[in-house]
């Protein structure tokens, strides 16, 4: 459990970090709201994302994709799990979204509730995610700089 306690602050510190890095390069969806655009910043490593011979990171995004979250949904006034596969420009999108929705699911309540639903896949999940997301703020150098900084 303390290992989950640490994993899920580590998660959201590199998370929170990365979503800055992204918007403050240009990854950004423009003026309104700050949002970043995730979908962009995939295309624009999806080349570099499956070239590295890196296990740990092979072993984690092929866990994910084998392990998909599930996005909580309400359906006649019911909290419910849906497995629809998101609609993606890449294969990095995909991976991307469904780390988004591990942050989703664990910062929106769907993983804790004063206790971790599913212990073991959630910790398989939010270390998949750390590697996942290590690795792809390194593809692009102005990311990566600002992350830094």
């Amino acid at each position: 459990m303390e290992n989950l306690e640490k994993l899920s602050f580590d998660f959201f510190k590199l998370f929170s970090r990365l979503e800055y890095a992204l918007k403050v390069t240009g990854f950004n969806t423009g003026d309104g709201n700050a949002n970043a655009n995730w979908g962009e910043f995939s295309l624009n490593i999806d080349a570099l994302f499956f070239s590295s011979e890196n296990q740990e990171l092979k072993k984690s995004y092929n866990y994910v994709l084998a392990n998909p979250p599930k996005k909580q949904i309400i359906e006649n006034g019911l909290i419910k799990w849906s497995s629809v596969q998101p609609t993606h420009n890449c294969q990095t999108d995909l991976i991307l979204l469904y780390v988004r929705r591990i942050r989703n699911n664990l910062f929106h309540g769907g993983k804790f509730n004063g206790h971790w639903f599913a212990p073991q896949r959630s910790e398989e999940l939010l270390y998949s995610s750390i590697t996942i997301l290590e690795h792809a703020l390194t593809l692009n150098q102005q990311v990566k700089q600002a992350y830094e900084n």
